[in-house]
Order: C-alpha cells, then structure tokens, then sequence
C-alpha cells in the first residue's frame, strides 16, 4: 500500500476565480498566465475587420490607460508603429489601412494585456493552490514574451515588475517546497500513529482478547490508513514501504494468534459438545424417577456439570440445551405434581387445626387454679388430636403453632401464680421483704420530719413514695 496512486490534494482559492484588472475579466477562460495567448490579430486582420471609427473604451480597459500607454510610442505617415523601449525606438508593426488613433490604441491595448497577465500571475503568486512547476512555466513564457514584446507602453517598467514577480515566485517555491516538507513530516507521524495502534493491539494478545472487536479495530486502522493515504501528502517511498511493512506485520501477528484461537476454540467445543450429550443420556435415565429428593440432588449436579462443560458453539449449544431442559421438566413436572397433591392435603390439615384452634383458644381466660387444671386436661386432649392431623403449608405452621403456645401460656401462668402462693418459701421471702419495707418507710418518715431544705425533703418524699407502691404489691 505504498503511495504509488495517490496524488495530492488540491485546494479552490477566491483569487484564482477574480480577475486582477478589467483585462482578465474580459478573457472567457485563463487558468493561468502562461496560458494567455490573447494578442490583438495582426495588422492586415485587423485592418480589414475594424472600423474607422475611434472607440472611447475597448478591451474592457479605460480610455486613461490606453493613453498612458500610447506615451510611449508613435505611428508614421506609413502606418508604421513605434515604441520608446528604454533608451531606444523599435518598430512594433504596421497598420496601413487605419487610422493612427486606431493603430496607436491597438499595441497600447496589447500593452495592457501583458500587463493584466502580470497582475494575474501576482494574484497567483498568493494562491495556496499554485504549484511550483506552474510558477516556472508561467516565468519562462513571461520572460520570453517581455524580450521584445510587441507592444506600446512602458516596456522597463513592465520589464521591472517581472523582476519584483521573479523574486516573489521563487520565494513561493521556496515556501511550498519548505510547506511540503511540513507536510510530509506530518504525514508521517499521523501514519506513524496508526501503525503504533496496530503493533499495540498485536502485542496486548492473549486469552483475554475480543477478537471480533481487535478485528474490528484492525479493519478501523486499514479504513484510516488508506484515507490517509488518499487525502493527504504523498510521502517518500521509502516510508511509505517501512510503515505498510510494519502494519502489515503487526496484521499478520493478529491473524494468525486469532486462526489458533479458532482451532483451540473448535476442539474446546467439541469436548464441550461430548460432555453435554452425555449429561443428556444422564438425564433421560433420570427424568422418570419418583424419588424426588434424590433425583433433585442428582439433576443439580448435572446442571454443575453442564455449566462446567463449556459453550459448544451457540446453534449447538441451544439444540443440546433443549434436550436437557426436555428431560429436566419431564422430572420437575412430576414433582411438582405430586407437590401440588401433597399440598391439597396439607390445606384439609391446616383447616382442621384452624378449628382446634378455635376449641383451645375458648378455654381462656381461666381465673383460679381449678379452671387453670381443667382447661390443662381439655387443651392435653385437643394437642393429642393436633398431633395425630399431620403436616400444614410451612408458609402458616409458625402462625397456628404460635396460636396454640399463647393458649398454653395463659392456662401455665395461673398454674404458676398458684403453686407461687402455696410454696412455704415464698411466703418466708414475702414476709422478709415486706418487714424491710416497713422499717424502711419508718426511717424515712423521720428523715422527712427532719429535713429543712426542700429539694432534700422532696428527694426523700419520692424515695418513700416508691416503697409503699413495692409494700401495695406485694400485700
């Protein structure tokens, strides 16, 4: 992909489409100022086609400056036309059969036109588009038309603005040549950028790469590399050849690492594609059993194994997979038909402990000690009944359970209360406690009577105040 082919860019300029005097608006065409070969015709031509008749304005140019230029030349009796070419007088041509303000007007118009055609080439000069072999063609065909040009006008003056132009027009050369070396400097080191990317991607390869998006990325860089090669400066051969070289190396890198993932990745799933169809011969063995703990722990395992098997290539591995997901729901769906059985009576058990419940939960509140033993003899006998029902929906065993616990609470709370009232130690406690609080009460009562400051006072009011509620509830 060296740049054989590619040619550079070219650029419009608004100077090139204005003409620099009324003489280049009048040419139907002038690419550039060599090319203008706009002469007046030759003597005999003109005298037979031009009329006698002096016009105020002809060749798009103004009557001031056909007569500033006639200054410098004059015409014969003979028809003979003269021009003051520095320090001397040269014939110019003939223009017999015209008059002399005819003859004279026409070498001044062709004065001017070799004068547009240096303004021209000046407003070329300043184009970014103009090419250096342009400039040179367009400075040897001025050069050769201002020898001894056939005109009428201020010849050394004309002779003196090609001088000024020649110096200008190397300068140019010299400002394309140095802009072409910027660019071709450039060029490089944006082409230079691309084949860096390419050699990163070709170095980063490994087990982790996206080869479909590195192919990608490549396929971008190749895109990017032959715009550029398209768009910008034609670089040296030599370059070109070492950074394609360098690309195309680092392109090959790539494709050959991804053709050996490719057969890695082929015999990976075809291991993949064995070890699945054998879980499948598994599962097929498995799918009609009624042993439906076993069988679950068993079809779990199966599905580590399948997980663990590998991807057999996305087509394959959506055929395999729904041949084990066949023989998986045949098992599910028997189980859960026979869960959905299962169900039904666990919903007849529940609805009979809903109406034990009722039974129990009518046996409080008791309110002495024999109420408390025979609703404890009548709740043994529900609780018996409850045990022999058998199982309810997990999702209301903890509700009902709890139903019937709060039941046996209350009746065991009043048991307790009794046995506490009937235990000798108690008593021996209660007696005890209570003496404490009442020699308590007393001494606070002195202390009371004694205080003089109100904050203590109240401090101790309070303390009492607690005691006698302590006295109250255990009386």
């Amino acid at each position: 992909m060296a740049d054989n082919n590619v040619t550079e860019p070219q650029t419009n300029d608004p100077t090139q489409q204005s003409a620099a005097t009324e003489a280049a608006k009048s040419a139907k065409a002038a690419p550039t100022p060599a090319a203008i070969k706009a002469h007046a015709p030759s003597p005999a031509a003109f005298a037979k086609s031009a009329t006698h008749a002096p016009a105020a304005k002809t060749g798009g140019f103004g009557e001031s400056e056909i007569k500033d230029a006639e200054r410098f030349g004059r015409v014969d009796d003979n028809g003979t036309v003269y021009v003051k070419d520095g320090d001397t007088e040269r014939e110019v041509g003939q223009f017999p059969d015209a008059s002399k303000e005819e003859a004279l007007s026409l070498y001044a118009r062709r004065y001017l036109d070799l004068k547009a055609k240096l303004d021209l080439f000046a407003q070329r000069l300043k184009s970014n588009s103009i090419k250096p072999r342009e400039i040179d063609e367009t400075v040897t065909a001025l050069g050769e038309e201002l020898a001894k040009p056939d005109v009428v006008g201020d010849i050394p003056a004309l002779r003196t603005r090609f001088e000024e132009l020649k110096t200008k027009a190397q300068e140019k050369k010299t400002s394309i040549a140095n802009a072409r070396k910027e660019a071709v400097a450039k060029a490089v080191a944006e082409r230079t950028k691309i084949v860096e990317k390419a050699e990163e991607l070709a170095a980063n390869l490994g087990d982790n790469t996206n080869w479909r998006s590195t192919a990608d990325k490549f396929r971008s860089l190749f895109d990017q590399w032959q715009q550029h090669q398209r768009t910008t400066v034609r670089i040296d051969r030599a370059d070109a050849d070492a950074l394609w070289k360098r690309f195309s190396s680092a392109r090959t890198t790539f494709n050959q690492s991804r053709r050996k993932w490719a057969q890695a990745r082929d015999n990976e799933r075809a291991t993949a594609r064995k070890a699945k169809e054998a879980i499948i011969a598994e599962a097929n063995e498995l799918k009609d059993s009624t042993a439906w703990v076993e069988t679950s722990h068993r079809f779990n395992d199966l599905m580590a194994r399948w997980k663990q098997a590998g991807r057999a290539g996305r087509q394959e591995d959506d055929a395999l997979w729904a041949q084990f997901r066949e023989a998986a729901d045949t098992f599910f769906n028997a189980r859960q038909a026979d869960r959905d059985q299962m169900n039904t009576a666990e919903k007849e058990n529940l609805a009979k402990k809903e109406a034990l419940l009722v039974k129990a939960e009518a046996l409080v509140p008791v309110k002495d000690e024999a109420e408390a033993k025979k609703a404890r003899q009548q709740l043994a006998e529900i609780q018996e009944e409850w045990d022999q029902i058998g199982y309810v929906p997990r999702e209301d065993m903890h509700r009902i359970e709890s139903r019937l616990d709060d039941v046996d609470k209350q009746i065991k709370a009043v048991e307790d209360a009794a046995w506490k009232r009937s235990d000798p130690e108690a008593d021996a406690r209660k007696s005890s406690f209570e003496g404490q609080l009442k020699a308590q009460l007393d001494e606070l009562d002195e202390q009371i009577a004694k205080a003089s400051d109100p904050k203590v006072k109240a401090k101790l009011e309070a303390e009492k105040a607690t005691k006698e509620q302590w006295l109250n509830a255990i009386m």
